[in-house]
């Protein structure tokens, strides 16, 4: 227990494109985020470490601002942890920044919201660029719709019905502090954020705004599905390769700072 206590814990901001991985969290005989930056850890400092994230994306989920931490017995300065993971990790993993932060920290805990982004590529043809980034939807959609049914997210309810399977016994009951849609072109983006999600639940919301894009459903219909409260109401469930973990947000008293990580 001594020597844990000496050793150093550092955070990462990570980027990655998750469309080949099995999620952030390790898998026996699976490839995962975490896998690869334990194994590029490993690498650089010798060391065997389990890394921490603030939240575990699935598979094929994306991420610009995942935040891990680890602990460490290396004295490498924490902009050597940027360039020196980044040499070891595969392309599709990149460490955006380091710091050193106390061992009170908490990744997980002290985080006080995540922001998350889907994106939908609204036009006939399909992507030939960025296509493992976007979900491709062909038929017209009413942003506008979409945007003030996204509106009724916002504040503390129960998503049981934005949940495809539930046998947990922790409550469905969440509170999303923002919610909107909005169209630039073709592009159309639902941005979310709240302290944590159910499993699914922002794919299944997106899943069930698009159709009320498409007019299958209005907005009164998508309040109705909110308040039922009635597992796999919603959805369909939009693919995972249009979802990604934005930013994670902490408190401004916290000792963690942004501004103070080294890229």
């Amino acid at each position: 227990m001594e020597i844990f206590n000496k050793l150093r814990k550092i955070v990462l901001v990570v980027e990655y494109n998750g469309g080949r991985y099995f999620g952030f969290q390790w898998q026996k005989a699976q490839p995962t985020i975490q896998d690869e930056i334990e194994k590029a850890i490993l690498k650089l400092t010798g060391e065997e470490r389990r890394v921490i994230a603030s939240c575990r994306t699935d598979t094929g989920v994306h991420a610009s601002g995942q935040v891990v931490s680890f602990r460490t017995g290396s004295a490498l300065p924490a902009k050597v942890f940027v360039s020196g993971l980044n040499h070891y990790l595969p392309r599709d993993i990149s460490v955006l920044m380091a710091g050193a932060v106390s061992a009170r920290f908490n990744v997980m805990k002290d985080a006080v919201s995540r922001q998350y982004r889907y994106l939908i590529l609204n036009r006939r043809s399909r992507a030939s660029l960025g296509n493992d980034i976007y979900y491709h939807v062909p038929t017209k959609l009413a942003a506008g719709r979409m945007n003030l049914a996204s509106r009724l997210l916002v504040g503390e309810h129960d998503f049981a019905s934005f949940v495809t399977q539930w046998d947990r016994e922790e409550s469905t009951v969440r509170t999303i502090y923002d919610a909107g849609v909005k169209r630039e072109g073709d592009l159309i983006t639902f941005n979310v954020r709240a302290k944590s999600f159910l499993t699914h639940q922002v794919r299944n919301m997106v899943g069930t705004l698009v159709r009320v894009g498409m007019g299958k459903i209005g907005i009164e219909d998508f309040k109705n599905i909110l308040e039922m409260k009635k597992l796999s109401l919603a959805g369909p469930t939009a693919p995972a390769h249009g979802l990604c973990l934005i930013k994670v947000i902490y408190a401004d008293n916290s000792e963690f700072k942004y501004e103070n990580l080294c890229t």
